[in-house]
């Protein structure tokens, strides 16, 4: 190819046209694509999320919606003096700056008191060691109650003055009375020794009377029953 008609053809309209053409098309893909990227991130939104603690869990959905966030129950608590349903948390907590579509999870007071299942405790620990085990599962546990047994042995467990057992639900309002041994036997199970030694002939008959043709009655002269009392 010639000089000059490659430089005629550099210099034509119709190759100019093109550049300029694929060059809009460039700047046009650019821009759309960073719009777009801004309404899929949300880019420049900055939403505060309102404090729905302790509203109802029908008017937290609606603030939080209303602001384009989803909401998602993660858990469910327990306060007593607040109604079923109310919201106990939130997260992210309120204040927080988020983006609309974020999911907000709340957490919700439960419709019944929670139960425990009370563990395998009576006859089979010592005081210490059944609070401690109580406790840590989230009982609650008052003074206990002093029975004739062994010291500081577990053997029973009250709730609103019943007993209970093992296996079974209790609930976490309920506070448990432990019956613990006071290191002393019940007077029912005293133990009475009555076999003494017999006593010789010369000790019945001390006042005279003999076994042949006395009249008087046969006298002990020394109680031989012994009471041992634990």
């Amino acid at each position: 190819m010639e000089p000059s008609e490659f430089f005629h053809k550099l210099t034509s309209r119709y190759l100019w046209l093109n550049l300029v053409a694929m060059l809009a098309v460039i700047i046009v893909v650019c821009v759309g694509a960073q719009l777009m990227m801004g309404v899929y991130t949300h880019h420049g939104e900055a939403i505060a999320l309102p404090d729905v603690r302790k509203h109802s869990f029908a008017d937290a959905v609606s603030v939080l919606e209303d602001l384009g966030m989803e909401v998602q129950v993660n858990d469910t608590g327990y306060v007593k003096a607040l109604p079923p349903g109310t919201v106990l948390e939130m997260l992210p907590a309120a204040g927080t700056v988020v983006k609309s579509g974020r999911i907000i999870y709340l957490t919700i007071n439960a419709d019944n008191t929670p139960t425990l299942t009370l563990p395998d405790v009576i006859d089979n620990s010592s005081l210490r060691e059944a609070r401690a085990k109580l406790v840590s599962m989230g009982f609650k546990v008052g003074a206990p109650q002093y029975v004739y047994g062994e010291r500081d042995w577990v053997y029973g467990i009250l709730v609103n003055g019943r007993n209970v057992v093992a296996g079974q639900k209790i609930s976490i309002e309920s506070t448990l009375t432990i019956q613990v041994g006071n290191g002393m036997r019940d007077a029912s199970d005293s133990l009475f020794v009555t076999d003494a030694p017999p006593h010789s002939e010369e000790e019945m008959y001390m006042d005279g009377s003999g076994a042949e043709g006395g009249a008087g009655e046969a006298s002990v002269t020394e109680k031989d029953v012994f009471e041992v009392v634990e």
